[in-house]
Parts: C-alpha cells; sequence; structure tokens
C-alpha cells in the first residue's frame, strides 16, 4: 500500500505550500484516497477548484500529472490506447517474404502501441497523479470504460494480453453535473462536493494569490464576488476570475472598489453581456456592496 500521507494535517499543509487552500474535509478525502487506494469523484459547479485540486496534489508529492480531458465523442483509441496503423503497414510492406505469424506477432508488439492517458497512467513506473477531467461529458459506454480500469487497474489488450498496474496512482474524476453520473461509478469512488468558497476562505484565496493585495481590498473583492454569485447570472464569477478581478484591481492602483469602477472592470468578472448587465445594475443600485 502506497502511503504518500502521514495524516491529514501532512494533506492541508502541503496543499497550502503550493498555495491551495484546503479544509479539513477535502485535505481528508485526499489523505483517505492515498490509504484506500480508491479514485477522488469531485462534483461542483464550473470554476471551484476541482482541477486545481489534481494539479495542485501532483505537484505536492512531485508526481507527474497525467490528464485526460473528457468530452463528447471520446472514445477508448483516444482513451487508453490505439495501433500505430501507418508504422504497421510500413513494416507489412518491408516483410512481404516473411510468413504472416512472424508479421502478426512483429506489428502487434509494444513498439507499435500508442498509448493514451489512461494506459500511460497504468504503465508508469514513476509517481503519476491522473486526472480524468469532465466525466459527465462522455457517454454511458466511455464511463463503463473508465469503471472498467478503475475497478481492476489493468487492461486487456487482446493482442498482448493482460497489462496490469505497476502502482495504483492517486485518480481525480472531476463532474460539473452536466448529467447524472452512474451509481456504479460513485460507489467505486470517494465522493467530495466542491462549491464556492466562503467568504472568509475566498478571501484568504485571493491574499494568498495575489501577495500585492491589501486586506482591506481582498476583503471588498470578496464581499462583491459573493454577492454577485446571488444574482441570477448564465455564469457565476469563478474562484480564478475572481482572483484575475484582484489582480486587475491592484494593477489599476485601486485601493477601494466603488461601484464605477466595479462596472468598468465587470468584463473581467463577468463573460456574458447579460451577466454584465445585471451586475453593473446591481452595483448601481445597492451601496452596502461595496461597504466594508
Amino acid at each position: 500500500m502506497s502511503e504518500r500521507f502521514t495524516d491529514v494535517e501532512s494533506v492541508r499543509e502541503g496543499l497550502k505550500n503550493v498555495d491551495y487552500l484546503a479544509d479539513d474535509g477535502l485535505a481528508s478525502i485526499v489523505y483517505l484516497a492515498d490509504r484506500l487506494e480508491k479514485p477522488i469523484l469531485v462534483e461542483g459547479p464550473a470554476g471551484t477548484g476541482k482541477t486545481q485540486l489534481a494539479k495542485s496534489v501532483a505537484e505536492m508529492i512531485g508526481a507527474r500529472l497525467i490528464r485526460l480531458q473528457c468530452y463528447e465523442g471520446l472514445d477508448e483509441s483516444k482513451a487508453l490506447y490505439e495501433w500505430n496503423y501507418k508504422k504497421q503497414l510500413l513494416r507489412i510492406q518491408s516483410e512481404q517474404n516473411a510468413d504472416w505469424d512472424t508479421i502478426e506477432d512483429d506489428i502487434f508488439s509494444d513498439e507499435f502501441l500508442l498509448t493514451r492517458p489512461l494506459l500511460e497512467a497504468i504503465t508508469a513506473e514513476d509517481p503519476v497523479v491522473l486526472l480524468i477531467d469532465e466525466v459527465d461529458r462522455v457517454e454511458v459506454e466511455t464511463e463503463a470504460l473508465l469503471l472498467e480500469i478503475l475497478s481492476d487497474y489493468q487492461v486487456s489488450i487482446p493482442e498482448l494480453g493482460t497489462i496490469e498496474s505497476k502502482q495504483i496512482p492517486l485518480v481525480f474524476l472531476t463532474s460539473n453535473n452536466t448529467r447524472e453520473l452512474s451509481e456504479a461509478l460513485k460507489r467505486r469512488a470517494l465522493y467530495m462536493y466542491l462549491d464556492y468558497p466562503e467568504l472568509e476562505r475566498e478571501r484568504e484565496i485571493v491574499l494568498t494569490k495575489v501577495p500585492d493585495i491589501s486586506q482591506n481590498l481582498a476583503d471588498q473583492v470578496a464581499r462583491i464576488v459573493r454577492s454577485v454569485r446571488q444574482l441570477d447570472l448564465r455564469k457565476a464569477p469563478s474562484v480564478s476570475e475572481t482572483i484575475d478581478w484582484a489582480r486587475t484591481l491592484v494593477l489599476l492602483g485601486v485601493e477601494h472598489v466603488d461601484a464605477e469602477t466595479a462596472t468598468e472592470t465587470a468584463n473581467i468578472l463577468l463573460k456574458y453581456r447579460s451577466d454584465i448587465e445585471k451586475a453593473t445594475k446591481e452595483f448601481a443600485t445597492t451601496e452596502d456592496t461595496f461597504d466594508v
């Protein structure tokens, strides 16, 4: 059994050292996933730090991050492996005088195998973190393939046989809840719902990621973003957009945000015209938004 972490506190402190602020609940899930050798399914709205969690864990333990970006139409050849058909054809043409059994043994060997993220993670000898990003975007058939791989950490290739994992990687699956995932996949993984951070935690994130910002401005940024997220928006501001907005304000020399400043920089925080219009209307009518 791998033992990457000594306890929950070491996970929390390790993530903090790479500028990812995790509470005890999140740190506990990462710790247990390592000890129980189970994947972590992280669900929640877009922009809440799900992908960054996997990246930060990889950075924390010095592991290589292998990422499978999911999308509609993703199949086995892009997720697991495929054969290099062009190279196989060239080899067949060069060995026309050989018998077919010899040729077949030759072209269906590791030399002609193109590994994709899942197989790469399983066969890796160095420490890896496998990130299966936006798993809710794939079809049910591909989800079943993922479940099979994550259940046994081995791959059956008809021409080569069964390839077993040389280690159990830390696996993160993220979902934006665009569709319901299967109960089988949820049972296989440890579950974590990652929502937008509370006010105090988002302020702490801003202070960590924007070193030049003042305590007062960081507090104001967190409060304004919190109020904006309560509007009926097409897309609420993500944590990364909060950080971008805070950096923008610092670069502009802003020490206190007023309605005019918020309106002029709203396009950094929001990415749809209708959302910007709703936010600027809120800025113009709600003075309390800018009070600290």
